[in-house]
């Protein structure tokens, strides 16, 4: 397989095999592939394998996969809006996306045993393609993460590392792993390889509708791993001149948990203990975060564990069976309309990203 060039956002300086740059900047593919021929109709557009079936816009070649991708879009009419249902991916959620072009990458860089850093979803993702690849895995997670996500990261046989203290520790003890030893760090905030991957959602979703793009997508927001890729994709798809507009991207934060917000609006005070997958108070892609939300006329808000708790509740008696994290979204659709940022004909798509087995 061949390795894509990396660049550093902050010096330049190129890299093959690196997972960050020497002056600590992050680093991103070089070069965004872009198809050569105008965008196919919807209904021939052969999407048999996947995530994969967007090959011409991804820049590693692939190397690992379940079958993800495709995701269905339903309507939400309690909503006024279309959900794409994440939650139904191989390992319960979105992350599924980066693990198979991020384990697909650390495959052609030869990789044969990887770290990631999660609060559940990514390193259960990381954790069940590595063993599809065959690689060992060690996720390191903090020592309150849900079980039904650590049950997930043990029985593919990767070894879960837990760390007391926050998330952050965990970031802190892996990296600390990876600078002393000689695994290769599958980050799903780090690697822009796991970006290329979240991209697809994009893709996907203007494909279900047709090449229609929605006014808006809101998102939970903690490392930004699909509010990232999701800007990237629609980038690409409109330098692909498939789609004529992009969508204004709303980003949704756990109270306590709001770098990003507090940067754009007043927060609420206090703690979302509920929202637990956004758990992020130093986002590795905070600047790049900021632009996307700038260069789309976007926002992002912080959220109440009460209205989490609410929206769960009612995400749950209409049949959408998600994690508590997922509710986040929707919870912040309602405070956007209420503030005015988003009309009530606002044409609104929301990820459910996480799914409720593993609460």
């Amino acid at each position: 397989m061949d390795i894509p060039e990396l660049v550093c956002s902050s010096c330049g300086r190129a890299y093959t095999d690196h997972w960050r740059c020497e002056c600590g900047g992050v680093l991103d593919f070089t070069h965004q592939p872009l198809p050569e021929y105008d965008r196919p109709d919807p209904g021939q557009f052969d999407t048999r394998d996947g995530l994969w079936s967007f090959d011409m816009f991804i820049p590693v070649e692939k190397g690992v996969s379940l079958g993800e991708g495709m995701t269905p879009l339903v309507s939400a009419s309690t909503w006024d809006a279309q959900f794409k249902l994440e939650y139904v991916s191989p390992t319960g959620s979105f992350k599924d996306r980066g693990a198979t072009t991020t384990i697909s990458h650390a495959l052609a860089c030869g990789a044969d045993r990887v770290v990631e850093d999660s609060s559940g979803n990514g390193g259960a993702a990381i954790a069940t393609y590595a063993a599809r690849a065959g690689l060992d895995a060690e996720i390191y997670v903090p020592a309150s993460v849900r079980e039904g996500k650590l049950r997930g990261i043990e029985r593919v046989g990767a070894t879960p590392i837990r760390i007391e203290g926050g998330r952050q520790a965990a970031t802190d003890a892996c990296i600390e792993a990876v600078e002393s030893g000689d695994a290769w760090y599958a980050s799903h905030s780090w690697s822009p390889a796991f970006y290329a991957g979240t991209a697809t959602f994009a893709y996907e979703l203007v494909l279900q509708r047709d090449w229609n793009v929605p006014d808006a997508i809101v998102m939970p927001l903690g490392h930004g791993t699909l509010f990232l890729g999701v800007y990237r994709g629609f980038n690409a798809l409109s330098e692909a001149g498939w789609i004529d507009t992009v969508p204004r991207l709303l980003g949704a934060q756990a109270a306590g948990y709001a770098p990003i917000a507090s940067e754009l609006n007043a927060v609420p005070e206090g703690e979302n203990d509920v929202a637990d997958g956004v758990h992020i108070r130093e986002p590795t892609r905070k600047r790049q975060l900021l632009n996307a939300i700038a260069e789309t006329d976007g926002d992002a808000i912080a959220i109440t564990e009460d209205a989490v708790q609410t929206e769960l509740d009612r995400l749950h008696s209409h049949g959408f069976y998600v994690e508590p994290t997922s509710a986040i979204a929707p919870a912040a659709l309602a405070a956007y309309r209420e503030r005015g940022t988003l009309g009530p004909d606002t044409d609104v798509v929301m990820p459910l990203t996480g799914h409720g087995l593993k609460m």
